[in-house]
């Protein structure tokens, strides 16, 4: 050993050695991979509902587990991604937490959009599909209101739906949610936030007409876009990681192979956006932060966050550099002072909020206790 740190010839050897070993035990890894063993979004469920492209899913209980005196949690997740990041790996699922608990668990498939769901809206989306399925939900429980769950953009038209159907909705909850879309700009000063709210500042930088000529050109707003859009946030990070550190994760055990496969097929999935929805998101909350105006509408009824009468959760990442944790936190100055409220900072990024170990189960624990208890049966005479 010592001869060979005092021999830099010797050193280098030993050097491309173990890189050559680390290929051939990546190419080993890789070739012995079936696609079947990357499997994501693995935990049993049944569809419920279709709407058109929208599907809702019920996640069958996990046998041995006793039912939560609760009522079901209804989770709607971003149109950007798949809401497979969720189950991503049985070890480290936020939907198998739930179940384990005996939490009754539903979730939204938005689907694939092409061009011909273009005139798709958010009053669509949540006025249609995502009422539609809260509704279902009742009338299969016999219930007047359910828990409900939003995450990312999701989580927008969650806290909007609320607003507007405050009744139906029982306790609320928003995950890595932006609501004030300009509040990073005081945070800006601060060079060691120079990642932080790259987004926000860049939409900022655009016209309305800019942004609708942008979207209207493809007659969607492609996933691949933005999936670049998030690679550019964090340029340095993602070119190691095809680099420096593919080796390290491609040469270790199965088990780390199959969950960096696992998450690199959940980055590729992703759905366009409809281009009525996709103007609605970047130009009305982005780029004018309509919903904190009170100049954000639905079918003409404008949503007014001062409605949220329900216990609300909110949730975010303080490493977030998607959501800046200040553009969620600011959600509490527009809430009645009487809505019971709470906060829960998670030390992780945006993704890692839902899929890193320690921050999975604080995230899942806090969920299960927000969800609603079933109102108590009264006994017959």
């Amino acid at each position: 050993m010592v001869q060979t740190m005092n021999n830099p010839v010797l050193a280098q050897q030993e050097e491309f050695s173990d890189y050559f070993e680390k290929i051939g035990s990546s190419v080993n890894n890789v070739v012995s991979t079936t696609d079947n063993e990357v499997g994501i979004g693995e935990s049993l469920k049944e569809a419920v509902l279709a709407i058109d492209k929208v599907t809702l899913f019920r996640y069958l209980p996990i046998d041995g587990v006793k039912p939560a005196n609760k009522k079901p949690l209804l989770i709607a997740y971003s149109l950007i991604g798949s809401y497979k990041m969720l189950d991503l790996q049985q070890d480290r699922s936020v939907i198998k937490n739930l179940l384990l608990k005996g939490i009754e668990v539903y979730v939204i498939d938005w689907g694939h959009p092409n061009k011909s769901d273009k005139w798709l809206s958010f009053d669509d989306y949540i006025l249609t599909y995502l009422s539609d399925c809260v509704d279902f939900i009742k009338a299969r429980h016999s219930l007047t209101n359910i828990s409900l769950l939003g995450i990312c953009e999701g989580g927008v038209f969650a806290a909007c739906y609320a607003s507007i159907h405050p009744e139906r909705i029982s306790s609320l909850a928003l995950a890595v949610t932006p609501i004030d879309f300009h509040a990073d700009m005081d945070a800006q000063a601060d060079p060691s936030q120079a990642s932080v709210g790259y987004l926000n500042r860049l939409l900022r930088k655009f016209t309305r007409k800019d942004l609708e000529a942008m979207i209207d050109s493809f007659g969607y707003l492609p996933g691949e876009t933005t999936g670049l859009v998030f690679l550019e946030m964090t340029l340095v990070k993602s070119l190691t990681k095809y680099n420096w550190e593919l080796l390290d994760s491609l040469a270790g055990d199965k088990d780390k192979v199959l969950n960096f496969l696992r998450m690199e097929k959940w980055l590729l999935d992703r759905p366009h956006h409809p281009s009525e929805a996709a103007k609605q998101w970047l130009i009305d909350l982005y780029n004018e932060n309509k919903l904190i105006k009170k100049e954000f509408e639905l079918e003409n009824q404008k949503v007014d966050l001062s409605c949220l009468s329900m216990p609300v959760l909110n949730i975010f990442a303080k490493h977030d550099h998607i959501v800046p944790p200040v553009t969620s936190q600011a959600l509490k100055g527009y809430l009645p002072t009487k809505t019971k409220y709470e906060e829960l900072e998670l030390n992780a990024g945006h993704i890692g909020a839902f899929v890193s170990g320690k921050a999975n189960k604080l995230f899942s624990d806090k969920i299960a206790k927000w969800v609603s208890r079933k109102p108590v049966q009264k006994k017959g005479r």
